[in-house]
């Protein structure tokens, strides 16, 4: 009990992803899904305060 409201937001979240006209970038989709980055997709995902990307003060 209580899954309901829950369970028709997913439904309702899956359903507006299927049938939505979203543009897709299908070569960024491509090159994402086979590992390959382009210098440009690595410096926008790059973020200075993530786990392993620390960046001391000298």
């Amino acid at each position: 009990m209580g899954r309901g409201r829950a369970k028709a937001k997913q439904t309702r979240v899956a359903r507006d992803l299927k049938y939505s006209s979203q543009d897709i970038d299908v070569e960024k989709l491509a090159r994402e899904l086979h590992g390959e980055k382009s210098e440009r997709d690595s410096k926008e995902d790059d973020d200075p305060f993530a786990e392993g990307n620390y960046i001391p003060r000298a």
